[in-house]
Order: C-alpha cells, then sequence, then structure tokens
C-alpha cells in the first residue's frame, strides 16, 4: 500500500496539536517558547501588563489601564484625539514587552503605542512605557496607535500568526483577516501540515512490510541542512571547516527570514525552504537601515545581518546555534560558539585583551554588538564581524570597542587594536568604503560599487546592494556588471542588477531584462514587468507579449494584495501610466491619497499624471492639499514649485523650490534647480551662494559645478568658473568641448 498523498492534493493547515501527536518532545520546547506566545487571546493568563486602575502620561494624554465586566480596557485618545475606552482582546509578545491589540469595527486590529515592560523590576521592568517616548503623536499622525502603521493585519499578522490570509476589501475598506493557528505554529515554519499526517497515518498501516515510498514524507519541506555537515578544526588554520559544501539555497536561512528579515510581502504563496525573494521584497543595505559596512542601524532583525557573515557563507545555519523549537540557544553562552571554535585559541587573553574585565566579555560582546529597538529590546548583530575601530576613524561608522568604552575615541580604539593584531587589518565584510561613498556623493562610488558586484567572494545581499546603487553611475561598464548580476543564482542580486537599470528606455534594455520575464522566481518577473511596462506591448512577437502580460498579472496581483497601503496604491498607479492606462493611474493615485492625506509621493505622482494631460492647475491643487497634511516634504514642496513655474507664476515657484531645498538640504537637485530658478529671475549672484553651499555637501556633482561654471561666467568671474571647470573635467570623461571651454577661461582669467 502506498504511503504517498496524491501528488495533486492541496495541502492544508492542521494545526499544532495534531503535530504534538507524534512529536511531543519539540511541541513541549514549543509550548514554552516565545513562538509559541507571539499572539494570544487577551485572558488572565496572557495578559502581563497592569490593568488594576494603573495609569500612564505621554505628552499630555492621561491613559488608565483597567479591568471591568472581565476585561482588560484602556481609556487612551482614539482616531479622532478624544479620551475614550478601548477593549484590549489580544497580547502580542511576552518579552521583554508585551504589547496589545484593539479590535475595530472595519476588522482592523490597531497595536497600541503603550507597551508594558516585562522585564523583572529590578532590570528597569514592570512599567508601561511608550514606544515613541521623545515623539509628541496626535490622533492624525500616521504613527498614532488607530492609523495606518500601527495597523496589526499589514504590519504584523504575517509574522505573530500562522497561515495569515490579510483578506482586504478595497471597495468596502475593510479587513476580514484570518489565520490557521493565532499563534506562531508547526506550520508556520514547516508548512501545511495534511499532507505529512496522511503520509504518518498510511505509513501505520503497512509498517514493517512495506517500504516507505515518499522520501519528503509528505512535507513540504526537509530541513536537513545540518545532516552530514560536521564540523572540524582545520590544523593548519585552525579554524572550523564545513565537512560539507553548503547550498545555495539555505532552506532554513530563507524560512527564518519570514519573519526574521525587513521585507514586505507581495504575495501569500509563501512556501517554507524556498527563496524569501520569491514572495517578499527583501531590504538590503539600504542608506538609514544599515551603515556603510552593513552593521545594522535601523530595525533590520536578522536576516539581513547574518546573510553577510562569514559564518553563512561557510555553512553555519540557524539550528547550528538555535534549538528551532524553542528558539533558545542549543548551550548557553560562549560555549555556542567553541561547538566550532577552539576555546584554547580564542577565549585565551592573547585573542581577546580582556582578562581582567569584569564580568568576563563574552565572544557576542565583540563579534555580535547589540541595538536597542522598541524602546527596551535589545537585539545582536548577527554579521559577526571582526571589530573596525580603524573604519570608524575613516568614516565614521560604529564599533564594538567604543560601545563599552563611550568614553574613549575611534582613533584610541583602532590604535589599541592595531598594538595587539598588527597594522594589517582583515575583516571579510570589505565594502564600507563603496556603501559610504555612494551615499555622500564621492566621485571614486562609481569605481568602489563595481568591485563589490563583480566579487564573487562577497556576500550576495551585499552585491545585490551595489548593483542597486549604481543606478545612478551608469556607464558601458556597469551594464556589463548588470548583465552578469541577472544570471546570479541568487534571485536576490537578480533583482538588484534589474534595480541598477531602473530609469533607463525600457526599449534599449528589453534584450537584456526581457528574459527574465520567465525567470523561476516571481519576485524576479514582477521586477522586470515593472521595469518594462513602458514598452508598447502591441509591438512585440506574441511570445514576448504573452510573457510580459503573465508578469503584468503578477505585479498587478502583488498591488492589489496590499491595496491597504498607499504605497502600493501609487505603485499600481505608476504601472497603469507607463503602459498608458491613464485613467486607472489616476484612481490608483487618488485612492492612495483616501488611505494617507500625509503619503505625499501619490500627490507627486498624480501631479506628474495631470501634467502630462495638460492638467497643471488640478496638479497645484493636489500638491498643496498635499503640503497641508505633511507640510515637511521637501518632495511635495519641489514638485509645486514646478508646476508653479509651468503656470507661469515664477515668484511663487521659487518660494516652493526654495523651501525644498531647505527641508532637504542633502539632495542636490533640489538645490540646484532651485538655484536655476534664482538665476533666471536675474539673481545670479544669490544662484551662485546656494551652489557653493550645496557643493560643499555634494563636491563631485556634475549638475552643479556645470552651473557654477555658466553662472560665474555670467557674472563676469573667469577665474571662479575656470576653477570650476577643470574640477568637472577631473570628474567626467574627456570631453573637447569641455577641454576647449577651460582653454578660453584661462586666457580670460590671464
Amino acid at each position: 500500500r502506498s504511503g504517498s498523498a496524491p501528488a495533486n492534493a492541496v495541502a492544508t493547515f492542521v494545526g499544532s496539536e495534531t503535530c504534538a501527536g507524534c512529536h511531543q518532545a519539540e511541541a513541549q520546547l514549543w509550548r514554552g517558547s516565545q513562538h509559541r506566545h507571539a499572539m494570544d487571546h487577551a485572558t488572565d493568563t496572557s495578559v502581563l501588563g497592569d490593568f488594576n486602575d494603573a495609569s500612564f502620561d505621554h505628552d499630555g494624554v492621561q491613559s488608565r489601564f483597567v479591568r471591568k465586566d472581565g476585561k482588560f480596557l484602556v481609556e487612551t485618545d482614539g482616531p479622532d484625539g478624544s479620551l475614550a475606552p478601548f477593549e484590549i482582546k489580544y497580547t502580542f509578545g511576552v518579552d521583554p514587552l508585551q504589547q496589545y491589540l484593539v479590535e475595530f469595527p472595519d476588522g482592523r486590529l490597531q497595536a497600541l503605542s503603550l507597551a508594558w515592560d516585562s522585564r523583572p523590576k529590578e532590570k528597569g521592568g514592570q512599567h508601561w512605557f511608550h514606544l515613541y517616548p521623545n515623539e509628541a503623536i496626535r490622533h492624525d499622525d500616521a504613527l498614532h496607535w488607530t492609523k495606518l502603521n500601527q495597523n496589526w493585519n499589514f504590519m504584523c499578522a504575517e509574522c505573530h500568526s500562522t497561515g495569515v490570509h490579510k483578506n482586504y476589501d478595497a471597495a468596502s475598506d475593510r479587513f476580514a483577516t484570518t489565520s490557521a493557528e493565532i499563534s506562531v505554529g508547526c506550520e508556520a515554519c514547516h508548512g501545511q501540515g495534511s499532507r505529512h499526517v496522511r503520509w504518518a497515518r498510511d505509513r501505520q498501516s503497512w509498517w514493517p512490510f512495506g517500504k516507505h515510498e515518499d522520501p519528503s514524507m509528505g512535507l513540504l519541506v526537509r530541513f536537513d541542512e545540518r545532516s552530514g555537515a560536521n564540523w572540524h578544526h582545520d590544523p593548519a588554520t585552525g579554524s572550523p571547516e564545513r565537512g560539507a559544501a553548503p547550498q545555495i539555497l539555505r532552506k532554513e536561512v530563507e524560512t527564518c527570514g519570514l519573519c526574521h528579515a525587513r521585507r514586505g510581502a507581495f504575495s501569500e504563496a509563501w512556501v517554507p525552504g524556498r527563496w524569501l525573494s520569491d514572495t517578499h521584497a527583501v531590504s538590503g543595505l539600504d542608506r538609514g537601515l544599515y551603515e556603510a559596512d552593513g552593521q545594522m542601524r535601523d530595525e533590520v532583525y536578522t536576516y539581513g545581518s547574518f546573510k553577510q557573515s562569514r559564518m553563512f557563507a561557510a555553512g553555519v545555519t540557524c539550528s547550528d546555534c538555535h534549538d528551532p523549537h524553542s528558539a533558545e540557544l542549543r548551550i548557553s553562552g560562549d560555549a555556542t560558539c567553541s561547538q566550532c571554535h577552539a576555546a584554547d585559541r580564542y577565549a585565551a587573553a592573547t585573542h581577546h585583551h580582556h582578562e581582567k574585565a569584569d564580568p568576563p566579555l563574552a565572544c557576542a560582546s565583540c563579534h555580535m554588538p547589540v541595538r536597542t529597538y522598541m524602546t527596551v529590546d535589545q537585539r545582536h548583530d548577527h554579521s559577526f564581524r571582526v571589530p573596525r575601530p580603524d573604519v570608524s576613524v575613516r568614516l565614521g561608522t560604529p564599533n564594538a570597542c567604543t560601545d563599552c568604552h563611550a568614553n574613549k575615541s575611534a582613533e584610541w580604539a583602532a590604535s589599541a587594536v592595531e598594538r595587539w593584531y598588527g597594522p594589517d587589518r582583515k575583516g571579510y565584510q570589505t565594502y564600507a568604503e563603496a556603501f559610504h561613498a555612494a551615499w555622500t556623493d564621492q566621485l571614486n562610488a562609481e569605481k568602489l560599487l563595481a568591485a563589490v558586484a563583480a566579487d564573487g567572494g562577497t556576500p550576495g545581499i551585499a552585491r545585490a546592494s551595489a548593483l542597486a546603487e549604481l543606478n545612478s553611475h551608469a556607464s558601458p561598464a556597469t551594464i556589463d556588471l548588470a548583465q552578469a548580476g541577472l544570471a546570479d543564482r541568487d534571485p536576490m542580486v537578480r533583482i538588484g542588477a534589474l534595480d541598477m537599470l531602473d530609469g533607463m528606455p525600457a526599449a534599449q534594455i528589453w534584450p537584456t531584462a526581457s528574459p527574465l520575464l520567465a525567470d523561476p522566481s516571481p519576485g524576479v518577473r514582477i521586477r522586470v514587468a515593472g521595469l518594462l511596462a513602458s514598452v508598447p506591448v502591441d509591438s512585440l512577437p506574441a511570445p514576448d507579449r504573452a510573457r510580459f502580460e503573465r508578469a503584468a498579472s503578477e505585479l498587478i496581483a502583488s498591488h492589489r494584495l496590499n491595496a491597504d497601503r498607499p504605497e502600493s496604491r501609487s505603485a499600481l498607479g505608476t504601472f497603469h501610466a507607463q503602459v498608458g492606462r491613464v485613467s486607472e493611474a489616476e484612481t490608483e493615485y487618488k485612492a492612495a491619497l483616501r488611505l494617507s492625506p500625509q503619503y505625499s509621493p501619490a500627490a507627486v505622482n498624480l501631479a506628474d499624471l495631470y501634467r502630462g494631460l495638460g492638467r497643471d492647475g488640478e496638479g497645484e491643487v493636489v500638491l498643496r492639499a498635499a503640503i497641508v497634511a505633511s507640510p515637511q516634504d521637501a518632495g511635495a514642496h519641489h514638485a509645486l514649485g514646478l508646476a508653479l513655474v509651468r503656470l507661469n507664476r515664477p515668484d511663487e515657484a521659487l518660494r516652493e523650490l526654495r523651501r525644498a531645498a531647505e527641508l532637504e538640504p542633502d539632495r542636490a537637485r533640489y538645490a540646484y534647480v532651485y538655484a536655476v530658478g534664482l538665476h533666471s529671475m536675474g539673481r545670479a549672484s544669490d544662484a551662485i551662494t546656494i551652489l557653493k553651499d550645496s557643493l560643499a555637501r555634494h563636491p563631485d556633482d556634475r549638475d552643479h559645478l556645470a552651473a557654477l561654471i555658466s553662472f560665474s561666467r555670467d557674472v563676469g568671474d573667469a577665474k571662479a568658473a575656470l576653477e570650476y571647470a577643470e574640477r568637472l573635467a577631473r570628474i567626467v570623461p574627456p570631453d573637447p568641448d569641455l577641454a576647449r571651454l577651460i582653454d578660453a577661461l584661462r586666457a580670460q582669467a590671464n
């Protein structure tokens, strides 16, 4: 009798208690884990916070926490800013803090910004606190607990529950979100278990007479990466070596990454063990999220850090260190590390040079520095990097040494490290200079980024990020890099290569990018569809047209899944605009602004759509409304300034362009456009002043230098014009016209 389920059987959820019937030891570990308590109904057992008429004041709002008729209630500022009582329906997490969810009639669950510090009192816990302690968040702010960015259905549900379907209805603006299990159960990691249950039951009926005919055992994924992968010490180096080469697709890491990554879902068809990029847009080493050397900065969780590490490259996987069912370390403290790293070498004072430290330093103290998120939640960086205070000296990145020795300088720490280990500094992550150069507009950014992208020994997440950063440095050499990236086995690298091509004429990149319309990864196909949207479909051969339309359907579906988010509605509007569906584009942009009037990119896009239709007056109305909603948004002011230029109202335009440049001085384009506006109104000296000030922040900006050459000549300052022309000549390819201009300026200056 066969023990396998039909090949076409749809796998369904069976629940963790079904799994526990056979896997009792694993279930026992899971029941005590934070995964098991990631979300729960609010009961006397699950609620940790003080609801005995406790109170908490934040920015003048006095909130109270009470029990009434068996319910947990909070009295706090509601959607209109007025104090009102709200019932706590669910708990969220347990340690080191617990949040609480309130249910609204339209199916939304909203996470309170008031949380309970569940740490012991002696460690500073057991009190209410605000997740944004230094911010005044009013009821009309997107960060207010009743608004968009504290919405459980989109922001939280996928990672705190099992088998979530968001079920948002855009027409009624309501949710009917469901889950297979309220918390993180067995099938959150292993996938739907019905086939495995059938396999197990059928197996009992023929065991021991039959032969096992299903090597997958009915599972969607076999987490077998640790099988046969013994670690040993290389006698030549003293370092650990893995007995079997690591797989390119790392099933455990991709599965854990579903929740332990900075990412956004565009599909609910996630399957454990497959590339996370198939169903989620994974954040790369983006400015603001990571430091230039890849250390975590914003709340990026673990996936992106670990995939940068030498340990990941060598074949270490999550369960080498963590028990997957309890989510605790397999062995406490440094013993986790000494599973592979010889203690007599690495625990010695000759390695750590902190023999007098009290308490003694742990391996993680130097190689896994912590950052604090959500006010009290300390998290370790999992890139396992060698501390590099010398990089801190050059680039201003953090380092573990001065994290502890806060009263010392990076120079002091770098000097100490050099005394201990010599002047030749080494480290696995070697791309800090490249990203720093890109983020600070340095002349050598293209060369450094290209080197990172071309180095097959560099972590894939860094190569993907370098390719994306090269978008503003396109050249024949970087196009070759993009072509190589499009053939990479890691879909994140392929997506990075596509990001690099964004902005180039779609017809020009069609031969390079269009083959990926049939890529095995849906994430890649969707990115290609967006990239090639402006190519007239009717001009394509039938097979190409069919592939594009299939990928375009996937792109549209990805945005429809997130129709509750203004960024998805706006992105879908942009796609419609690119393919010529103007009415649909307008509808999507307006929907985005209904969801969040503060989401000014939708207003800018809608105004730009109106510009193309000769309707700048309507664009002005849209942009002014966006500025009322977000008065500090530089992009809206800049777009309004350009619209007013087209409406022939230069004085008003100049005020808006100036405001944009003031609000965002790091955006070189805003200063440049404002200066051009000043010059056009006969204020050349003021324009030069603005550009010189901005050039100090963007010393290699070609537009700035070109404008300063022209404006300096207009005011008769040939010497200044010559200086700027010579600077421009040093950063652009040889240009005969520029060479002749320099000769003429030299003659004038002399």
